[in-house]
């Protein structure tokens, strides 16, 4: 069920481009506001105080770690991971495909739910497969948009979205199948917690444009961190 949500996150963004022709960057702006509020909500109720569990001045190494990677990758994406979708030329970079597959590998290890211990980390993992899987749309979206901007063909842009699609869930099943990562669990969910918190903070700050009072997307975040609360 977590790899077809997964993949279904991302089909979900394609189907929008392809058939919603006057898809207006301000419902995509709303929607990238929804899943920022809901990524820094389920990071504040769940992941923190899932991965806080004793030496926390240890894994709040890899909270900065995954904090600064999120940083540097975002310097070879230029941004999609927050709605940034704009291209210098008519080319759209392998560095940033490249970044973008990295990012959600990563994202997608957590979902594995082997700890050291062996257990399952089933009360939190349905809120984390809700936040990617809700991030994973607009993302898309700015990346089909980025592919058509670049004059991709509808093939070429299908087989690229698709590798994107299947990143996060050969990050779980990665997760799955090494079992030495099972030692490592905290660590990485600490890093994956850092990378959310830079891009669900950088989507709140960029929804306050100019500081203006925007009551839609009040309401948004105000909803999308309910959501986080009540899952």
């Amino acid at each position: 069920m977590t790899y077809l949500v997964l993949i279904a996150s991302v089909v979900v963004g394609v189907l929008l481009v392809q058939f919603v022709k006057d898809l207006k960057g301000n419902a995509i702006k709303l929607l990238l506001a929804f899943s920022g509020a809901y990524l820094f909500a389920i990071s504040i109720f769940h992941l923190l105080p899932e991965i806080y569990t004793g030496d926390g001045k240890r894994i709040g190494l890899f909270v900065i770690a995954g904090f600064i990677l999120q940083i540097v990758l975002e310097f070879f994406s230029k941004g999609i991971e927050h709605g940034h979708s704009h291209l210098h030329s008519k080319a759209v970079p392998i560095s940033m495909l490249i970044s973008l597959a990295i990012h959600a590998y990563l994202e997608g290890m957590p979902l594995g739910g082997v700890d050291h211990h062996g257990h399952s980390h089933a009360h939190f993992e349905d809120s984390l497969l809700t936040g990617i899987a809700l991030h994973k749309i607009p993302v898309t979206i700015v990346l089909m948009s980025l592919f058509a901007q670049a004059g991709f063909s509808r093939a070429k842009s299908f087989v690229y979205i698709g590798i994107f699609a299947f990143m996060a869930p050969l990050g779980t099943l990665s997760g799955n199948l090494m079992h030495e990562l099972g030692h490592y669990h905290r660590e990485i969910m600490a890093i994956v917690t850092g990378i959310f918190l830079h891009i669900s903070t950088t989507i709140l700050f960029e929804s306050s444009e100019g500081h203006k009072f925007n009551i839609q997307k009040f309401v948004v975040i105000t909803v999308g961190s309910l959501l986080a609360w009540f899952v």
